[in-house]
């Protein structure tokens, strides 16, 4: 077997192993809550561990990992009505406020550029992953709570789904590039390929759950909107790590996944993809 075999198999199976592991992590609120509260740590560990290696940029890796998991985790108490009032958050905000204060005391070479890394790191990275609390756990016209997994879950469908239909469309048709100047194999075909075939996911998964009799259920071109909303910002937020990683000169975030890359790699189209849906489904008063 060659060297390239060898990576396409590694690859299939942590592939494979991959979709199977956040499947499984929609089968109970629990298991959701945990998974993403791991995804939010690691994730912003190898954040910081990245933007550590520019030159004068100190950034508290052990703190900020805390901090964002911190948030995740208080977000899901919230919403799933085991805590109440927004002090939840207060343990939070004191933190940020060490980060940013510590920096009158560690004399570091740029303490703006630490301010702005940390911050980042945050709004990048915690805050969105930490928004699938909102899709999953919501609350009825009457403020009773209701818990809908295939609304978090369907984001990465359709993610997944972009992805696959933008590889086999840009293999086959792709001509005109996207975006050249940050990632080059991007082409118009193959991202108009994607949205097309999470179009029909979309609209599959719409037939499939529609229920009059249930309230804040969504209608098939509705399902099709957040489908859209989902290719669209999704590819957007791959290009947006892409931008990041070329920033910083490294071809992967990291190697946590053989054949993958590191965890930003896994989840960068997430990243802006998950509080675009938020807000979509805040305007059409679904959650």
């Amino acid at each position: 077997m060659t060297e390239k075999q060898k990576n396409l198999v590694t690859r299939a199976i942590t592939g494979a192993l991959f979709v199977a592991v956040m499947v499984a992590g929609f089968l109970a609120p629990h298991y959701m809550v945990v998974l993403f509260a791991v995804i939010t740590g690691l994730t912003i560990w190898e954040y910081t561990g990245l933007v550590s290696e520019i030159e004068g940029v100190s950034v508290n890796r052990f703190i900020s990992t805390v901090a964002g998991v911190y948030f995740f985790v208080a977000l899901a108490g919230l919403r799933l009505g085991f805590v109440e009032g927004f002090s939840v958050f207060v343990p939070y905000i004191l933190t940020i406020i060490y980060l940013i204060i510590a920096e009158l005391y560690l004399k570091n070479e740029n303490p703006i550029m630490n301010w702005a890394y940390t911050m980042f790191g945050q709004m990048y990275i915690a805050l969105p992953l930490s928004m699938m609390n909102i899709l999953a756990f919501q609350y009825d016209a009457h403020g009773n709570k209701t818990i809908d997994l295939l609304l978090p879950l369907s984001i990465f469908i359709f993610l997944w789904t972009n992805d696959t239909g933008a590889y086999c469309a840009g293999s086959l048709l792709g001509k005109h590039k996207l975006f050249p100047r940050i990632s080059p194999a991007k082409t118009w075909e193959g991202s108009i390929g994607g949205g097309v075939f999470v179009i029909l996911v979309a609209a599959a998964i719409g037939y499939f759950v529609d229920n009059p009799a249930q309230g804040n259920t969504m209608s098939i071109v509705e399902w099709i909107g957040l489908g859209i909303v989902v290719s669209v910002f999704g590819t957007l937020g791959d290009l947006v790590e892409s931008l990041f990683k070329r920033t910083l000169g490294v071809k992967d975030s990291g190697n946590i996944l053989p054949g993958h890359g590191g965890m930003l790699d896994r989840f960068d189209s997430s990243l802006m993809a998950i509080p675009a849906a938020v807000v979509y489904l805040y305007a059409l008063a679904m959650i």
